[in-house]
């Protein structure tokens, strides 16, 4: 009977991550270029001999909850005329230099230029090759070619990079909406057929209405699992007042 209580102590803790993953989507509701995340349910299972299961059987011990991806889905396309703005039309990511100076993936495409000179994202990641807008040009004269080429008064001043992985999945988020490249991601290359659209951004692809039913069903499903501890606990209480 005690198994019970950790089969539903287990659902009631994936249900609790499955609504933490379904507030973070919500919290990033308005991030740019957010993808929101995949979440799925596995089996906690262990060996069990005997008991009449026979040596070896496997049997299930509730169930556990986990990220397994992110939703690929382009996000809708929101024109803004900021000629700093640009939207990845496509798959692939943006690369910027990482918090420990290391290369790292974004999809924000709200460029700034920074006291330096120099494009950055809106979190502060520098564009990594580095492109340094000279003295005296103002925003409205930068321009933003659909592969990348950013010019100026009629010169070239680089090329933001866009870049792709094997294994998106593979990712490992360092915050910021900024993600590093993994053995599991695969190597960075070239992103084909992605193209860039300036004076605009990439809005979150997050669904409010799946994740509001999401998160209905999340809290019903912890409200069951909490209903079965409770349950168990009047059982092992009448099963203790008879052994007394």
């Amino acid at each position: 009977m005690v198994s019970a209580l950790y089969t539903a102590a287990a659902g009631m803790e994936a249900q609790q991550n499955h609504l933490d993953q379904v507030a973070n989507d919500l919290a990033n509701v308005s991030t740019t270029g957010y993808k929101s995340l995949r979440v799925g349910f596995h089996d906690l299972v262990y060996q069990l001999e005997g008991r009449g299961a026979g040596p070896g059987v496997m049997t299930g011990a509730g169930a556990a909850s986990g990220v397994i991806g992110r939703n690929p889905t382009q996000g809708a396309l929101i024109p803004t005329e900021r000629p700093l703005d640009v939207a990845l039309e496509g798959p692939g990511f943006i690369q910027v230099r990482g918090p420990g100076g290391e290369v790292a993936l974004t999809r924000d495409g709200d460029l700034q230029v920074n006291a330096d000179g120099y494009l950055q994202t809106s979190s502060g990641q520098l564009l990594q090759p580095p492109i340094k807008v000279p003295k005296g040009v103002e925003e409205g004269e930068i321009s933003i070619a659909s592969n990348g080429t950013v010019s100026a008064a009629g010169r070239r001043l680089g090329q933001i990079s866009v870049v792709a992985v094997t294994n998106p999945d593979g990712l490992q988020p360092v915050g910021e909406n900024v993600f590093r490249p993994t053995a599991a991601s695969g190597p960075v290359g070239a992103a084909g057929g992605t193209a860039l659209q300036q004076g605009a951004l990439e809005a979150s692809n997050v669904d409010m209405a799946d994740a509001s039913v999401e998160m209905m069903n999340a809290q019903r499903g912890y409200e069951l699992d909490s209903r079965v501890i409770q349950t168990q606990d009047e059982v092992l209480a009448v099963a203790n007042g008879i052994k007394q």
